[in-house]
């Protein structure tokens, strides 16, 4: 399957919910009428569009086409051309720059998101580009998380700086930054634990780390990625606004688009949060995980 073929069947679910939806309102051309736009809203927030982004896509359809006849197609189309509109000044590539030796990618993200699944991706596609890469295994908490990026780190020839399990992260990070830095290497990614529900204790050890990374070089992170999982839908925003207090979360990264009906959300954070998509996953496989282009996903999202 091409990369197209796996956004459109990932996103299957989420465009399934809003194209039957839709079609369920207009079986053939239907006059577009107040009421008409109050359930097609209804319709964009059952996919996790949210209420504020549901009704900014129903009011640019009201401008053009309200008192007037239309159908599910044009109605599909028109929203696909507006949500496009909204996500390309976020569809944002993570550009690695080769001058910083190490660039360094710290990735944060609440147990269960992907998180370290996504770091191995990212070092597989960034050792496939030929870079020299290195992993540090921050999440100290959990010993499989530990393990996983050891088992990416020999699928792609990557060292992984880890500890003992409860080491202190931010030491751990400090060698890393200075191992990368001494070895020339190209782009450092460091792994953090995730455990949102002792929120205070896990953000002081965000906070920590950077820091930290700051002492080896000022101007690192360069980048502070979230990953976040698409099938908590709404309660995404709530960890954007939680992380982006503790530490400069830089870009978003969206993993998870092939289990879910809420695929919407990414339309509805981009809305909110102004942030970057850097990318987004739709399966298992390391190249699952690629560059968020915003018209593809638009189109696919209304089904097209």
């Amino acid at each position: 399957m091409s990369w197209f073929q796996k956004l459109k069947a990932g996103l299957g679910k989420t465009s399934g919910r809003i194209s039957g939806g839709i079609g369920n309102l207009f079986t053939g051309k239907r006059r577009l009428d107040d009421e008409t736009l109050e359930e097609l809203e209804d319709v964009l927030i059952t996919a996790d569009l949210g209420v504020a982004t549901s009704a900014k896509l129903a009011a640019g359809l009201a401008k053009t086409r309200f008192d007037q006849e239309i159908s599910a197609q044009e109605v599909r189309d028109a929203f696909a051309k507006d949500i496009t509109a909204i996500l390309e000044p976020v569809a944002k590539p993570l550009d690695i720059r080769m001058d910083l030796k190490p660039h360094v990618i710290l990735v944060c993200g609440v147990n269960g998101s992907g998180k370290t699944t996504t770091i191995g991706k990212l070092a597989k596609q960034y050792t496939d580009q030929g870079k020299k890469v290195m992993m540090a295994a921050g999440d100290t908490f959990r010993a499989a998380a530990i393990e996983q990026l050891q088992v990416w780190g020999q699928r792609t020839g990557t060292p992984v700086i880890a500890s003992d399990i409860g080491a202190d992260a931010a030491g751990l990070a400090y060698d890393a930054m200075e191992q990368a830095r001494d070895a020339g290497v190209d782009v450092l990614l460091i792994d953090t634990a995730g455990r949102l529900q002792n929120k205070t204790h896990l953000m002081e050890e965000l906070e920590k780390i950077v820091r930290v990374i700051k002492k080896v070089n000022a101007q690192a992170p360069h980048d502070v990625l979230l990953v976040l999982d698409a099938t908590v839908g709404q309660n995404a925003h709530a960890q954007v606004e939680t992380f982006k207090q503790a530490v400069n979360v830089t870009g978003l990264v969206m993993t998870k688009l092939d289990g879910t009906a809420k695929g919407g959300v990414v339309v509805a954070l981009a809305d909110k949060s102004q942030l970057p998509v850097h990318a987004i996953g739709v399966g298992e496989g390391a190249d699952d995980l690629q560059p968020f282009s915003a018209q593809d996903f638009a189109r696919n999202l209304m089904g097209l």
